[in-house]
């Protein structure tokens, strides 16, 4: 079990401050399953809008974060020669949000990979705030 820090990750997947949202790597079964922790600080942009008096992480943000956690995975399960290709969030389904994010949190994305056809992949995601599930979706991901 190798885990990757965050100058690892960015060397994997173009993301960059402000909307790079993994921190490190827990656990990783290329091609199969990833963990990953994404640190949330008062610091993050998007606080100063949503919402200035009670700061939330935006749920689609976290759904960012997992699919960001599913496109390390798949650049770890791929060839060399394809190491210069983008990873798209393609389609999200059965998003559901259970619980808020806020400054201060430690998110753990944990995704799986449901199926894979070449450069697409479909994931089932979760997000969890100290072992609480503050997010599941199902979604794909499109390399190109």
């Amino acid at each position: 079990m190798k885990k990757y820090d965050i100058n690892e990750i960015m060397a994997l997947i173009p993301h960059r401050y402000p909307i790079l949202l993994v921190d490190r790597i827990l656990d990783v079964d290329p091609g199969k399953s990833i963990k990953a922790l994404k640190n949330v600080t008062i610091n993050e942009p998007y606080f100063n809008g949503h919402f200035p008096e009670k700061p939330v992480m935006p749920g689609i943000l976290v759904v960012e974060g997992m699919a960001q956690a599913a496109a390390t995975m798949i650049f770890l399960d791929v060839s060399e020669d394809k190491k210069d290709v983008i990873c798209y969030l393609a389609s999200l389904e059965k998003a559901k949000f259970r619980g808020m994010v806020v400054p201060g949190d430690q998110i753990r994305y944990e995704v799986d990979c449901i199926q894979a056809r070449s450069m697409t992949r479909k994931f089932s995601g979760k997000a969890f705030v100290d072992d609480k599930l503050v997010c599941e979706a199902v979604f794909v991901c499109i390399a190109q």
